[in-house]
């Protein structure tokens, strides 16, 4: 019996895993769109609007009070940077968090972001030991 259980249990730790994992991915889709909707729709393409901290204030504000916490113009900001840093979606690796992508955003170099990125996904680094490291490596 106790072979047996372990066999159902590992099907559904599968399972938690797959789910979680597929839900994560998706808000980080989701927050990869807002980004580009953010710097194609409302700036017009340019790296900066103009008027730009009164839209994410605004959006910011909106979303909050359909959504709830998660929406500042803090997190706007960085799905706007996370599109900026990640102009293809299929670049996006499915292994990784919003966390990571949010450290990954922030660095400068585009090669060594993408040796981040994959070693990341390959290595199933936390987000944790992705910092680590990505300080380490910085001047």
């Amino acid at each position: 019996m106790h072979t047996f259980y372990d066999s159902v249990k590992t099907v559904l730790s599968n399972a938690q895993s797959q789910v979680f994992r597929a839900v994560n991915f998706t808000m980080v889709e989701a927050y990869w769109q807002i980004g580009k909707l953010i710097v194609d729709e409302e700036q017009q393409g340019n790296s900066r609007a103009e008027y730009g901290a009164g839209l994410l204030k605004y959006l910011a504000q909106r979303l909050t009070e359909d959504f709830g916490k998660g929406y500042n113009e803090t997190s706007l900001k960085y799905m706007r940077l996370v599109y900026q840093a990640f102009p293809i979606r299929h670049a996006l690796r499915d292994e990784l968090t919003w966390t990571h992508y949010r450290l990954l955003a922030k660095v400068d170099s585009q090669s060594a972001r993408a040796w981040y990125m994959n070693e990341a996904a390959e290595q199933q680094w936390s987000s944790r030991a992705l910092y680590t490291i990505e300080q380490r490596q910085q001047p």
